[in-house]
């Protein structure tokens, strides 16, 4: 509901979301007036709210208020605080439907050889160390300039480097995590073929990668053994020619819709995120689920203190009690390093009028729409079945996105209210503005104003139709803003687990 310039998202809420400037003597929801100046984001008590009472937004307690609080006021931080309790779970209202129609739909993809779908044909170049990665952007620099013009049905040759693969345990986490993601890059499927790139001394060596279940196309080389840094991008030239004759050769073809993999991101996040943005993407993920494609929600510190609503729509308790797992490796992770999870709202944040990870958490966690649970999946891990699914990462927006690129996502979406800057080659990533002002002030950067909702101009089912067929369209080829500028090639962050030896 809408007055004036606010947002009441339910109608058991105590706050209501300031949709533009409030001046003071504003009218408010349920009869009160504004009785301090309210900026575009932040929360305003409609009501009065006894000191140690829960403050209500989306139909859940978002934490206490440590002072009593009259109707009017402003509601942030310096009145409201983190709060682990919650009202009871209240079920999911009807999710958007795919219709027959979306059913049969299909994208102009790339089809493997071993039957992967892709949605761009790019050739990695990746590094196992940090010791090779300035030989692997001088070959992706080299190969751009002198190969890519003779074939216009490859993408771009794209360098994938990293700072770690070395002064690190053989064994273990740290190991395991990177191994698993630069392996679910190198068998990714907008990459046609790969070269991998080692310096021949590292702790993750080569040979840790064998040909079976990697990438079609695979190659691979040491730079001591290829005589130095010169002789191997000379090296590497011969190499990937033969590489791109193969895939330039490959056309787009009908796939289903089906095989459509979704990361879903929210970075830079600010009052409106989860009042238009993230709805709106999670009403697209719901009609995509209902095709068979998959939506990959993350984030796992950005779902704290919201993850009983996914555990209530978890197909099987052993999903349920896997993410739960998670959550408590968290709690536990945090607290040895002196840190808690609700120091997750940024400051920028936080001047956008989001207080608690309470609330921010329930804002995330409506990029996934309102489809079941179907699966958790650990960091950088293989995503596998239909319809929503959960994989732990941290709330870093490129550890993150690197973890389902990783685990197979062949588009992104991210939404964003301060206007996150991000690219993650080799999977295309569709930005989202949460609020019409940052849009129109970074039009070159954003795909889709979802500020829009806010004004009343559209609805959230409408935009969330307007993102599906978006995504089945940047799947196809269509360009995003941040591929038209060139972000990806730094956007490659392993999560860096362990000690650093």
């Amino acid at each position: 509901m809408t007055i004036a310039n606010t947002i009441l998202l339910s109608p058991s809420d105590n706050v209501a979301v300031a949709n533009g400037r409030i001046e003071i003597g504003s009218p408010l929801p349920g009869g009160a007036a504004a009785t301090a100046v309210i900026e575009p984001g932040h929360k305003v008590a409609i009501k009065p709210i006894a000191a140690g009472e829960a403050v209500v937004k989306y139909a859940q307690a978002i934490g206490r208020a440590t002072q009593a609080i009259a109707a009017g006021e402003h509601v942030h931080s310096h009145n409201l605080v983190f709060e682990s309790g919650r009202l009871p779970v209240v079920p999911p209202s009807e999710a958007e439907h795919a219709t027959e129609a979306d059913r049969k739909r299909t994208f102009m993809g790339y089809r493997r050889a071993d039957g992967r779908a892709g949605t761009r044909n790019f050739i990695g170049i990746i590094a196992s160390v940090n010791c090779s990665s300035t030989v692997c952007h001088a070959i992706a620099d080299e190969a751009n300039r002198t190969l890519l013009p003779k074939y216009p049905g490859i993408d771009g040759f794209v360098p994938i480097v990293h700072g770690q693969g070395c002064g690190m345990s053989a064994t273990g986490d740290g190991m395991m995590v990177l191994h698993r993601t630069l392996a679910g890059y190198a068998r990714h499927p907008n990459f046609g073929g790969i070269l991998m790139v080692g310096l021949g001394c590292e702790v993750n060596q080569l040979t840790l990668y064998g040909q079976k279940g990697v990438a079609a196309g695979k190659r691979h080389f040491n730079i001591q053994e290829a005589g130095g840094s010169r002789k191997s991008v000379e090296r590497a030239m011969g190499v990937l020619a033969e590489i791109a004759e193969e895939v330039g050769q490959l056309h787009r073809e009908p796939i289903p819709v089906s095989e459509i993999v979704v990361g879903l991101q929210c970075g830079g996040s600010d009052g409106m995120s989860g009042i238009t943005a993230n709805p709106a993407l999670g009403a697209a993920v719901d009609i995509l689920a209902g095709c068979g494609g998959i939506g990959i929600l993350s984030e796992t510190t950005e779902i704290y203190g919201a993850e009983h609503l996914l555990a209530y729509r978890a197909a099987s308790p052993e999903i349920a009690a896997k993410l739960d797992g998670f959550v408590k490796w968290w709690e536990d992770h945090t607290a040895k390093h002196g840190a808690s999870i609700d120091n997750n709202p940024s400051p920028g944040n936080k001047r956008g009028g989001l207080t608690t990870i309470l609330e921010k958490s329930l804002g995330a966690v409506a990029k996934g729409g309102q489809t079941p649970l179907n699966g958790v999946f650990g960091y950088a891990e293989k995503v596998s079945g239909s319809g929503l699914v959960f994989m732990d990462t941290p709330g870093y927006d490129p550890v993150s996105a690197t973890g389902q690129v990783a685990g197979g996502a062949n588009v992104i979406v991210f939404t964003t209210g301060r206007g996150s800057c991000f690219g993650c080659r080799p999977t295309p990533s569709i930005k989202v503005a949460t609020n019409s002002t940052m849009y129109h002030q970074m039009e070159e950067d954003m795909d889709v104003n979802c500020g829009v909702i806010a004004s009343g101009e559209k609805t959230i089912a409408g935009m969330g139709r307007e993102l599906f067929e978006l995504i089945i369209e940047t799947a196809s080829g269509r360009k995003t803003k941040s591929e038209a500028f060139g972000y990806g090639d730094n956007e490659f962050v392993p999560w860096h687990l362990g000690a650093t030896l």
